[in-house]
């Protein structure tokens, strides 16, 4: 969809700045690469950029209770989906992608190979964010269907044994300055982590001992990042929208290692 370029045209010079910031709520997922846009964004254009990051399904719960954001950068399209149906918002489009890794500790031997062997042995704490509140649990259950059709049982195996440790309403907060996966698992709350391969790679730099497992083929997940805009906001709403979507920012993406629309 690209509902968000249906306003391009309303404006043929850049608007005035704000005196107030622009209210932008984004995925968790998003926060290293998103500060950096924003604060590219404010030098290019004198708007301030206010950004509130969490998951996906929780922001979009409070946008639904009457919270101020402006634009809605979600980790999945179904979320952005759900504000355009009830009203309100534009018609999302997909701004960039990403997928499903594995953030292991260091004693475990784990392959693309032997990944599900390894998820499945009883062991093994297998951690995840929680569906439904965090896109990047419900790509885990995916994941786990998926999972079923290489191994028959598999699903009901997974599904039971999964560590929704992230989150959710009342996961625990990581301290200050540390990432929400690298403190998971350096806590060793779990033995193997589903997340997106961009907060595995961050993970791993923040904790070198981690180790990061892509997913063999049969397994893989793609994730895809819908961007909305609310109807009505001012026009630097929709700049900034539009900005996320232009070569330069699209460059910052792929340097994070998300992948293009």
């Amino acid at each position: 969809m690209g509902g968000l370029l249906l306003l391009s045209a309303c404006a043929t010079s850049p608007a005035p700045a704000m005196s107030e910031p622009l209210q932008v709520y984004a995925a968790g997922s998003l926060r290293e690469v998103l500060t950096e846009i924003a604060r590219e964004h404010e030098a290019r254009t004198g708007q301030k950029v206010a950004l509130t990051f969490g998951a996906s399904g929780l922001l979009r719960e409070r946008i639904e209770k009457g919270e101020g954001a402006m634009v809605f950068a979600s980790a999945d399209t179904q979320h952005p989906q759900r504000l355009a149906a009830a009203g309100g918002w534009a018609p999302h489009t997909v701004f960039v992608r990403n997928s499903l890794c594995a953030l292991t500790q260091a004693n475990v031997n784990a392959t693309p190979q032997t990944l599900l062997d390894t998820m499945l042995n009883p062991a093994v704490r297998l951690g995840t964010s929680t569906p439904k509140a965090d896109p990047s649990g419900d790509y885990a259950w995916e994941l786990f269907r998926k999972a079923d059709g290489v191994r028959v049982g598999a699903y009901a195996a997974l599904d039971a044994k999964a560590l929704k440790l992230t989150g959710g309403p009342d996961s625990p907060k990581p301290p200050a300055g540390q990432g929400t996966y690298a403190w998971v698992m350096d806590q060793g709350q779990a033995d193997v982590f589903l997340t997106y391969c961009t907060n595995a790679v961050a993970s791993q730099k923040e904790v070198p001992r981690l180790k990061l497992v892509q997913m063999p083929a049969e397994l893989q997940v793609g994730a895809a990042y819908g961007l909305t805009v609310r109807q009505g906001a001012p026009v630097q709403a929709e700049a900034f929208a539009k900005a996320l979507l232009a070569p330069g920012a699209q460059a910052t993406f792929a340097r994070y290692g998300f992948g293009k629309p």
